[in-house]
């Protein structure tokens, strides 16, 4: 075989750490995706996206041909091993939609071979990988299926991908050895699942962890309504105190995966999962909450508000489903005017300077604690809104 795997979605956030991590092990990997614009930027050596300690890496397995970028689904035939980053995205409604991963699989359909392993890698609706298993079957495919969930922070996938224990799973024991052997090539630590608790032991981390927000938003909102800076409380609830340490800090819960899991795990349990829903409440909210505790001391209509970071979280330059954009949509009802700054986003239309939105904002709300901002000098006689506690001032609305 000319490759021994092929990433299908091998440009994105999820596949191409994944390429280069298995390129750098020595392993002849080929990352194939459909953005023609992508290739070239990864051809040269860059990485479309901010991924820590990622492009030395890009550059050495491009240098040294294990890495191979490719927009031809021939490749697929090619190898004994086809990586496939498809999710399960929510509707308008959000109900999970089953339809992209199998029109998508239905078009590299032709390109299966009998005996490959087809590793499936990002979240899926529980029950997903058996229902897949069994079309391909139908289709005349005879493929060993496996599940085995990325479980990576956006920003430190080179890091966590060697340094975390990764969770594997299928149907027979040739497909838990064969996917065992691919990824014990970048950690040693594997836990072996049957795909269906495989599923949801992905969900259920990124739901937990959406939840352990919601609590955060939630107390801070409670603080806030009687004066109370939430951030000491903090510091006294977590300071040596070993029952609380996990308790995080507010801020923005956002992002492509933590909101949809939780709408995922509701239509799973029949619509019946009240902490997903209480989560998503409180957290979708918290952009609301910011803008009616500002109302309530300012007339918005005379005030320029800026949001200054709009990723998703800190220190990427990812902003899907950011939050700091519903945040922007309530205050272009609310205020004289809006601007909008971020560091990491360099090439966005309409976005300002830092120093513009500091210079023309009366009020600046930090929207994603990038690091720039840490020491932010806010002009005298200018509102900040540090719900992250960025600048470790404290936040009271």
């Amino acid at each position: 075989m000319k490759y021994d795997a092929v990433i299908v979605g091998g440009f994105g956030h999820v596949g191409l750490p994944l390429a280069i991590s298995l390129a750098d092990t020595g392993q002849r990997i080929c990352a194939l995706d459909i953005d023609q614009r992508a290739q070239r930027t990864i051809g040269d050596g860059h990485m479309p996206f901010q991924e820590d300690g990622a492009e030395e890496l890009l550059r050495r397995t491009l240098a040294n041909g294990n890495l191979t970028l490719s927009l031809d689904p021939n490749t697929i035939a090619q190898t004994e091993t086809v990586i496939v980053i498809i999710g399960t995205p929510v509707d308008r409604h959000l109900n999970p939609e089953f339809e992209l991963m199998r029109d998508i699989m239905a078009s590299y359909l032709p390109y299966f071979r009998d005996g490959q392993l087809l590793v499936l890698r990002s979240t899926v609706y529980p029950g997903i990988t058996e229902k897949l298993r069994t079309w391909l079957r139908s289709e005349g495919k005879q493929v060993e299926l496996a599940f085995c969930p990325e479980r990576i922070a956006e920003g430190f996938a080179m890091t966590e991908l060697h340094s975390l224990p990764q969770i594997v799973s299928s149907f027979t024991e040739e497909g838990i050895s064969r996917a065992r052997a691919l990824f014990s090539r970048l950690t040693k630590e594997i836990i072996v699942l049957p795909p269906i608790e495989a599923e949801l032991a992905k969900l259920f981390t990124n739901v937990w962890r959406y939840i352990k927000f919601a609590a955060a938003n939630q107390f801070f909102m409670l603080a806030n309504d009687h004066g109370a800076d939430y951030y000491r409380i903090h510091h006294a609830m977590t300071t040596n105190y070993e029952r609380a340490k996990d308790l995080p800090r507010p801020g923005f819960a956002a992002g492509p995966c933590l909101f949809k899991d939780a709408m995922q795990l509701a239509a799973f349990n029949n619509g019946g999962f009240y902490m997903g829903h209480a989560a998503m409440l409180v957290n979708e909210g918290l952009p609301n909450y910011v803008v009616n505790m500002l109302k309530r001391q300012h007339d918005l209509r005379e005030k320029t508000v800026g949001i200054l970071g709009m990723a998703f979280k800190a220190n990427i330059d990812d902003k899907r489903e950011s939050l700091s954009y519903k945040l922007k949509k309530i205050l272009l009802f609310e205020a004289k005017e809006v601007l909008c700054s971020d560091s990491n986003l360099r090439v966005e239309k309409g976005l300002v300077s830092s120093d513009e939105l500091l210079r023309k904002s009366d009020i600046i709300i930090i929207g994603a604690p990038h690091r720039e901002y840490k020491n932010l000098r806010v002009p005298e006689g200018k509102i900040l809104v540090d719900v992250w506690n960025l600048g470790g001032r404290g936040c009271v609305i």
